[in-house]
């Protein structure tokens, strides 16, 4: 060693202690830091990371529980349900979906179709837990799916109940159907605190009876504690709280006559609504043409969606509810009672019919349907023949005023208060009304044509009937209801729903005879629907009407023949039946029929028939779904 290094054994030493003072100090801090942070989690945040930790091993299932089953008045079944498994995909853990899709399509056949309503689903349903890409796989691609499931990240093959319509098109707006819950849907959950009962349903009702008793048929949903393993598999089932099944439903309705009623209508468009008087029992409801609720239980595709919006002939309007039209001489029946009412009219005046009617010091003619006339007419006939001028000027001497009034208390121009959303409520018309929709003054003109159900009024299918069932039971104002008893699925108990009153019209019964006797006689021999009511063994009273579409220039003659289909008069008829005992009221209405007394009568004819005398047409077809049921 050079004698110039001399080293310096106690600074070195120094040197070595403090780097050991050093060190050991760095050890005891970490060390103080981990026995704080140990304390902090084992004491502070305990309970906190316990929960975690068990969230990780138990998974919170939500068990889905089993539709209401909708029945018709003698225990057939318009909806229930049935189980299929459904393969979905949990977006969060599918990584790229297009590679996964890819993948899946390699080992079960999926069409352009899935995919387009898989992504749209995607789309709109981003709060779901999972998306659903195929429905109803069979055996073998369920077992396909389970063999490659670790290829498959996020997706699940689940056992899920799904919804159908036996009937099919003919109630489609009746029952209606279910559709997957959309934002709006979720939105309306939320604001009437429904949602957390949402957890895990995919479907929700859209339309009709599905729709508006909703909360009856969903029933509640239950929840299972599930321990899972590391890779997310159930092990075992920790607890349980069962799901409730929702209500069964039964109608008033009647599915075999209201097959019967589809069948007689034909290849007609329009709407018919049949009514027990008595309680206001929806008997038959058939909208032409209508559409298979059992489209949408999967999700419609867009073309079919396109094609049932865009059609011509509207299968996706209610028309029994939503179609308005001129009542035309359908009102006749109740314009009559209505100057018997009001005392201006009686019985046996008459008027000299000569084909038209003119207001004082006015040129202009209103026509009678008949070029020459009618002859003298007293009110009885006024309704048998459908004398339009005897009504031209009863509304003169009427007023609209008074007009108004009365027909409000049949239920015209108000909604009729049915269990089922998106009704209409026509329009019936009145100064004040034109005042404030045109900001124009109300013309004696309007009135006249007023009185034989043409200008600005409008009704419904609906309306009709239920003013036809007021006029049947004597005044009482029925509410129309589709749902006869709810069923509780567990004690099967049944709560029978009260008919409910609206209001009683205190007519006079000499009036109500008159009134009835005249509709009686416009099904015989000389009245305007005696074809209809030929050979009948029961008395039917009834009303036919006409109702323009387009306009006919003054002095012109409407001919059929040169009209376009779609631009021909509607025809309607509303009547009720025994005359004497009414167990039953209708209201039809056929687009561009023609005359109600040789297109609309005959359909009612046939649903008397029915429901009076057992009597079913030839040729109904027999739903193969109901084969085993008897049929």
């Amino acid at each position: 060693m050079p004698s110039h290094v001399i080293k310096n054994l106690h600074l070195e030493l120094e040197r070595y202690h403090n780097r050991l003072r050093v060190g050991a100090g760095f050890i005891l801090v970490l060390s103080l830091i981990l026995f704080l942070r140990l304390v902090y989690l084992q004491l502070i945040k305990h309970e906190h990371y316990q929960e975690l930790a068990e969230s990780n091993r138990i998974t919170l299932v939500p068990a889905i529980p089993n539709r209401g089953v909708i029945y018709d008045r003698n225990g057939k079944i318009l909806a229930d349900n049935f189980s299929a498994y459904t393969l979905e995909i949990t977006i969060a853990k599918a990584g790229d979906i297009d590679a996964l899709l890819s993948r899946i399509g390699s080992l079960i056949e999926i069409t352009p179709k899935h995919l387009r309503q898989f992504r749209r689903l995607m789309d709109e349903s981003h709060e779901f837990e999972t998306v659903p890409l195929k429905n109803k796989l069979t055996d073998e691609e369920v077992a396909i799916l389970a063999a490659n499931r670790y290829r498959l990240p996020g997706v699940d093959v689940k056992a899920r109940l799904f919804r159908n319509y036996p009937a099919g098109e003919g109630l489609s707006h009746v029952v209606g159907f279910i559709g997957r819950i959309n934002d709006r849907d979720l939105k309306n959950l939320r604001e009437t605190s429904k949602v957390a009962n949402y957890k895990g349903s995919t479907h929700i009702g859209k339309v009709g009876v599905e729709q508006f008793y909703e909360d009856l048929l969903h029933g509640k949903t239950g929840f299972e504690q599930i321990e899972t393993d590391a890779s997310g598999r159930g092990v075992r089932v920790l607890s349980k709280i069962p799901p409730v099944a929702g209500h069964d439903l039964i109608l008033h309705m009647d599915l075999e006559l209201q097959r019967v009623a589809e069948y007689a209508f034909g290849d007609y468009r329009g709407g018919l609504v049949a009514l027990d008087p008595n309680t206001g029992g929806v008997l038959a409801m058939v909208s032409k043409p209508g559409f298979d609720p059992n489209l949408f239980v999967d999700g419609i595709d867009p073309a079919t969606w396109k094609d049932l919006n865009e059609s011509l002939d509207k299968p996706m309007v209610n028309r029994p509810l939503r179609g308005i039209y001129p009542p035309g001489s359908t009102i006749k029946p109740f314009m009559a009672l209505a100057a018997l009412e009001l005392g201006i009219r009686k019985p046996s005046d008459v008027i000299a019919d000569p084909g038209y009617y003119s207001l004082p010091g006015s040129s202009h003619r209103y026509r009678d349907w008949k070029k020459e006339g009618h002859g003298t007419v007293d009110l009885h006939r006024s309704v048998v023949q459908s004398c339009d001028t005897y009504y031209y000027r009863l509304a003169v001497d009427m007023g609209i005023e008074r007009m108004h009034g009365f027909l409000s208390k049949l239920g015209f121009g108000e909604k009729s208060g049915i269990d089922m959303q998106g009704e209409s409520s026509g329009l019936l018309p009145s100064p004040e009304w034109k005042q404030r929709r045109f900001k124009q003054p109300w013309y004696l003109g309007e009135t006249v044509i007023a009185g034989i159900g043409q200008g600005y009024h409008l009704t419904t299918p609906m309306q009709l009937a239920a003013a036809t069932a007021t006029i049947a039971n004597g005044g009482t104002f029925y509410r129309p209801h589709l749902v006869k008893a709810i069923r509780d699925v567990v004690t099967r108990k049944e709560s029978v729903i009260a008919p409910e009153v609206a209001w009683k019209n205190a007519y006079k019964p000499g009036n109500l005879e008159q009134v009835r006797s005249a509709m009686v006689d416009v099904l015989k021999p000389g009245g305007t629907a005696a074809v209809a009511g030929a050979g009948t063994p029961y008395a039917i009273a009834g009303k036919t009407g006409t109702a323009q579409v387009v306009g006919i220039k003054q002095g012109a003659k409407y001919d059929e023949s040169r009209v376009a289909e779609r631009h021909r008069d509607h025809a309607l008829f509303v009547a009720f039946a025994p005359a004497e005992a009414p167990r039953i009221a209708l209201a039809v209405l056929v687009e561009n029929g023609g005359h109600g007394g040789s297109t609309a009568a005959p359909i009612a004819r046939a649903v008397f028939d029915y429901y009076l005398l057992g009597k079913k047409p030839e040729g109904v077809p027999v739903l193969k779904e109901y084969e085993s049921a008897g049929d």
